[in-house]
């Protein structure tokens, strides 16, 4: 089993930049894309995301999975001994997150999932040279400080939804500024 997972060890923490970047900027524009050819069925989709206990679970297995095999695969340094507690542990926490913190359950993985996916692209532009690996830093950062909120006040991303769909004007913009950053992303995985 110890051979198994480290074949997914790069899918999970190790990109190179030029993939981090390329993967992140199809992201935002295919998403934002979604959302600004179809603004009604995504409008309705993310208002009831912050309470669906679909996605919460989904969501939870997800990160569940991801912090599991993480764990088992890095360098835990002085604190290897505690590996096999550590991996014990995740999946009973996911367990009582599931069935004592079920409120608001898809926002609290989400930003869980905003945390993990932050650290391999920032360990991407570790000691990079390139001037563009900022772009991807600073996306990185913010995904950071949104996932650390909705984890401890998931609240925030039903007002942030509700803030964002309530006026056509910041709908597109929000849509537009997606595509933007997508695209300059893309550009610059083109330009290294």
């Amino acid at each position: 089993m110890r051979v198994f997972f480290p074949l997914f060890a790069p899918m999970i923490y190790s990109l190179d930049l030029s993939t981090a970047l390329l993967l992140t900027g199809f992201f935002l524009l295919i998403t934002h894309a979604i959302a600004l050819a179809k603004p009604q069925p995504v409008k309705a989709w993310l208002r009831g995301f912050p309470r669906s206990m679909g996605a919460g679970f989904l969501l939870l297995l997800v990160v569940t999975i991801w912090a599991w095999m993480l764990i088992y695969t890095i360098d835990l340094g002085e604190f290897t001994t505690w590996r096999v507690r550590i991996l014990w542990l995740i999946p009973v926490v996911a367990g009582l997150t599931l069935v004592y913190v079920n409120e608001f359950l898809a926002v609290r993985a989400l930003g869980m999932l905003a945390l993990l996916v932050a650290e391999p692209l920032l360990e991407s532009a570790w000691m990079r040279p390139e001037s563009g690996r900022l772009l991807l830093v600073g996306l990185a950062y913010v995904w950071i400080v949104f996932g650390l909120f909705w984890i401890g006040s998931p609240y925030t991303l039903r007002d942030q939804i509700a803030w964002v769909s309530k006026t056509e004007g910041r709908w597109k913009s929000a849509a537009f500024a997606g595509i933007g950053y997508g695209v300059a992303l893309l550009i610059l995985t083109l330009h290294r």
